[in-house]
């Protein structure tokens, strides 16, 4: 029976990939669906071998770690170098995207309670 080691959701392309080296590197056999077409599922990475399950889970643990202290020290020093994103960066960077949700939150705000004003 076949088991779900990543759900593909979210996963950047660059992850992914290191999780099928790290799985060939240890010769674990998997499988990849893809995403629907609809969005309805994520595709996801799969064991074939019921029995390499706790060994991959084992090495996903560690790659997750490994991955998260490595993304962590980036953003580090991003934030030293003054390059990490934040919000006062996305709206200069992107100002005409950010007054288009701006209003689009205040259209909605208005039609959501313009009933309760008027009573």
């Amino acid at each position: 029976m076949t088991t779900l080691l990543l759900n593909l959701r979210r996963v950047p392309d660059d992850e992914a990939d290191e999780v099928r080296a790290l799985l060939e590197r240890h010769d674990i056999p998997f499988y990849e669906t893809r995403p629907s077409l609809w969005g309805v599922s994520a595709g996801g990475i799969w064991l074939t071998r019921p029995e390499d399950r706790q060994r991959a889970q084992a090495l996903m643990a560690e790659y997750q770690r490994d991955r998260g202290q490595r993304q962590r020290a980036a953003y580090e020093e991003a934030r030293r170098l003054g390059t990490a994103p934040t919000l006062w960066r996305r709206l200069r960077e992107q100002p005409v995207q950010a007054l288009a949700m701006l209003l689009a939150v205040i259209a909605l705000l208005l039609v959501t309670l313009l009933p309760f004003l008027t009573l």
